[in-house]
């Protein structure tokens, strides 16, 4: 069981993001989530999508970007790096280009959003790259569907947002129903992981790691304060 860290790429600066990146792996961190920020985040918040528009900003050549990552990986050899991207932002950079670069640097798990229709997805995955899939929590058949038929790991939502199957009431039952239906893929949960405890749940669920998201960001002008909360989030793992 791991945690996974989000590391907003570019934000403030590029190396301001590389440098939480190395402060991220001191604190134990061994997955980090990375995004190639989009000119539009029409699914996230306001705050993420507030940090990647500042992020373009400092620097909207992705190619730095890919820079910057590979400096990552390079330096943080015991890391694994999922990558973020928007498929327009994958249109942008060139979808050949982008699975290029990404098969090249060995970074292998994508999570490919914003999708217009299924041309760039199967694309990617028939290059060899792994691209995930997003299960809700009140587990839509169409969804459970489009995991099985996938290649990478399983994005489960953690909480409820209101909506409960009655089959599956727990993210306990999520899980098992997911793992019956024969993906044997890592399961990683998120959307709702805010403390510790949250970490504690997803493990004794059956995650094989868990999102930490926002309470670590806005930590992030605090450093020493930012990798003792990181280190509780370990902790639990």
């Amino acid at each position: 069981m791991e945690i996974i860290l989000y590391l907003s790429n570019g934000y403030p600066t590029l190396e301001n993001s590389y440098q939480t990146a190395i402060e991220y792996a001191d604190a134990g961190c061994r997955i980090m989530e990375v995004d190639f920020p989009s000119r539009n985040p029409y699914l996230e918040g306001q705050y993420i999508a507030d940090r990647m528009a500042k992020a373009l900003e400092a620097c909207d050549d992705y190619e730095k970007y890919m820079e910057s990552m590979v400096k990552m990986k390079k330096l943080l050899p015991e890391v694994h790096f999922l990558v973020l991207a928007y498929e327009n932002t994958v249109e942008e950079i060139g979808t050949e280009h982008f699975i290029e670069f990404c098969k090249e640097n060995d970074f292998k798990d994508v999570l490919l959003v914003g999708l217009k229709g299924e041309t760039i997805k199967n694309q990617i995955i028939e290059s060899g790259l792994k691209v995930s899939c997003y299960v809700q929590f009140h587990m839509l058949s169409e969804e459970i569907e489009s995991a099985k038929a996938s290649n990478g790991f399983v994005y489960m939502q953690a909480k409820p947002n209101g909506n409960i199957n009655p089959d599956f009431p727990t993210l306990k039952d999520c899980i098992k129903h997911l793992r019956d239906c024969g993906i044997e893929r890592p399961i990683y949960c998120g959307v709702g992981i805010h403390a510790p405890k949250d970490v504690k749940m997803a493990k004794e669920a059956g995650a094989d790691a868990a999102f930490v998201g926002s309470t670590i960001l806005k930590l992030h002008e605090d450093v020493p304060a930012m990798k003792g909360m990181i280190r509780k989030f370990k902790a639990q793992c």
